[in-house]
């Protein structure tokens, strides 16, 4: 078994479609205890994640939305993103700027990973996507747990320090000193990185 960390060889890094880009919970409605503080820091990693939507987009790399479902069981992802988009000027202004392609995928997971009870893993397999990019919310919940999941499948990672959020600065910077030290993720921003995933 390979250490965590581990790079691939040059010519597995050239194949954009072994890299995905993954929107964690951004399609929300902010509507609980410290919403608007996650609220603002949304906002503020938004044009980080167009940025890298737009990159993935121009290489044909995969871009998947991965959402809390927010214990809606009847809903799918479009109702989701409807209630956003019909919800206050932040959650509307974030549905409709950072709205699903057609091209895109999207998955609906009940947890805090996107991996815990959800089709991702065999999405990815389908894909053949081994690098995974890390967006959206929140540093030290939903992304962490994430990051770990992916870890020991044996992703590799990046999570781009301006492309997510968190409640507060501390926790964010709490959340990616772990997942830069224990998961060995590189989490440099989406400007010092020009490509799809560090060199």
């Amino acid at each position: 078994m390979k250490p965590p960390g581990k790079r691939m060889h040059s010519s597995a890094r050239d194949n954009p479609r072994d890299c995905a880009l993954l929107i964690i919970d951004m399609m929300n409605l902010f509507d609980f205890d410290g919403g608007s503080q996650l609220q603002a820091a949304a906002l503020d990693a938004l044009p980080a994640i167009i940025r890298l939507r737009r990159r993935f987009d121009r290489a044909g790399a995969p871009v998947i939305y991965v959402n809390d479902n927010f214990a809606h069981w009847q809903g799918d992802f479009h109702t989701l993103l409807s209630r956003c988009l019909m919800a206050g000027a932040g959650p509307a202004r974030i549905a409709r700027l950072l709205s699903p392609a057609a091209h895109h995928y999207h998955v609906l997971k009940p947890k805090h990973s996107a991996f815990l009870c959800t089709p991702l893993a065999v999405l990815l397999a389908q894909l053949g996507a081994r690098r995974l990019v890390l967006t959206g919310l929140s540093v030290d919940s939903c992304i962490i747990a994430t990051a770990m999941d992916a870890n020991m499948r044996e992703h590799m990672l990046w999570v781009p320090t301006d492309a997510v959020a968190a409640i507060s600065p501390a926790r964010k910077s709490g959340g990616l000193a772990l997942i830069r030290t224990s998961l060995r993720a590189d989490v440099r921003t989406t400007r010092a990185i020009t490509g799809l995933f560090p060199p």
